[in-house]
């Protein structure tokens, strides 16, 4: 995408150049297939994204795929952005907002409360809420600004929710939550749905579509995302363990050790690597595999790296998710899943392992042995959050179920 920066326009041009990018964004996202009903393309035409992303160029703000950095914290590390479009669309989507309905959103980029307000009309209600005064005020501007001065923008720790207008139609969560907070069900309407980015273990996170049923929340559909993580009570405690710079990195929950210096020592050395026999063709989906891994090796990591980090040899892969990671229990080698083409033109890839460090081989044996188990039918999962307490005996009976247990919740992810 070729990125324009510090150009002057006349009045016309900011005008018909905004407009122009937004027919082609929402082209896009009907084409891959974000977009899927009249309603959402309709909201997607009439909001002016750029207005909520001052000070990027307009092509980075109606790309299709580029998130719109807003604020990082002291550490360097982001914490609030302008989503996606595409990831934008697919919630929508899964939310399925009616005019008339109310909403809360839980994280206040902006852009993503206007399309809400349009999809839910005039008699609708809109609440968003972030636990940043400067996010926030910066919110409350760019909505009065894009002309959307009826959303409430709400100063509080979402882990709470807002009772005072409940209760919603709709909870939509943009940015990753570890956990399932009990305000957040209590303050659901009859019929109600919840659509959150459920983070199940480090760098591992699936936008769920959740339905009250009886004691639990059942998931009616989930699909791939990637969101800042929440802040506040509700925070998890995963890290980002930098292993070459700002090129690689791999992130973890807190309980999960790491000898920081093994690692990076680690990574210098030869790789070994291995292959499964498991293929698949070019255009068919994985990331159920990736579910599969992260909830199956006992000790589990995302391997993060940037193109340079493949260009220069450190690493065999750089997806933009990154890679899911076997670690050993001193904490000194990793193993990460890799694809390998079987055919000239990529239309058959094999799955494999690529390790590094004193245990590589135990450790790529690992995520092979995973990956034959897995049969594909790993994208069919059933997602489902109980009350924490709740015993075990109340579970699908399933003979493929993993359990992550968390402050509020016991989340069960099931394949058939």
């Amino acid at each position: 995408m070729t990125t324009v920066r510090n150009v002057t326009m006349s009045t016309t041009d900011e005008t018909a150049r905004p407009a122009e990018l937004r027919e082609a964004m929402v082209g896009q996202l009907r084409e891959m297939g974000a977009i899927t009903s009249e309603r959402v393309e309709a909201a997607f035409r009439a909001v002016p994204r750029h207005l909520f992303a001052p000070g990027a160029p307009l092509e980075e703000a109606y790309g299709v795929n580029s998130t719109v950095l807003t604020k990082r914290n002291e550490h360097g590390v982001a914490v609030s952005t302008v989503s996606a479009p595409r990831i934008q669309a697919l919630m929508l989507e899964q939310a399925g907002l009616a005019p008339g309905m109310r909403v809360l959103e839980i994280g206040s980029g902006g852009v993503n409360a206007a399309l809400i307000s349009e999809l839910v009309g005039p008699a609708g209600q809109v609440v968003t809420v972030d636990i940043d005064q400067e996010v926030v005020d910066r919110a409350r501007v760019c909505l009065a600004d894009a002309g959307y001065p009826d959303v409430r923008v709400v100063l509080a720790d979402a882990e709470h929710g807002v009772p005072a207008h409940a209760p919603y139609d709709r909870i939509i969560v943009t940015v990753g939550a570890f956990d399932i907070p009990p305000a957040w069900r209590e303050q659901l309407a009859p019929g109600g749905l919840i659509v959150v980015p459920l983070r199940l273990r480090a760098g591992m996170t699936r936008s769920v579509v959740l339905a009250p049923e009886g004691e639990r929340l059942a998931s009616r559909g989930y699909d791939l995302c990637s969101f800042v993580p929440m802040q506040g009570v509700g925070a998890g405690d995963e890290r980002l363990v930098r292993l070459d710079g700002e090129d690689v990195g791999l992130r973890v929950d807190g309980d999960v050790l790491v000898r920081v210096e093994a690692l990076r020592h680690s990574l210098s050395q030869p790789r070994v690597e291995a292959w499964s026999g498991v293929t698949l063709g070019g255009n068919e989906r994985f990331d159920g595999l990736h579910l599969w891994l992260a909830l199956n090796l006992p000790r589990f990591g995302v391997l993060q790296a940037r193109p340079k980090a493949r260009e220069r040899g450190l690493v065999a892969h750089a997806w933009p998710l990154g890679m899911p990671t076997a670690l050993d229990e001193a904490g000194e080698s990793f193993a990460y899943l890799g694809l390998r083409p079987l055919t000239p033109d990529k239309q058959r890839c094999e799955f494999g392992a690529y390790g590094h460090g004193p245990h590589a081989d135990d450790l790529v044996h690992q995520v092979i042995e995973h990956i034959t188990s897995w049969d594909g039918t790993s994208l069919n999962a059933q997602i489902e959050v109980w009350p924490a307490g709740t015993p075990d005996d109340q579970f699908p009976s399933r003979d493929r179920a993993l359990v992550v247990n968390r402050q509020h919740s016991r989340v069960v992810v099931s394949w058939p």
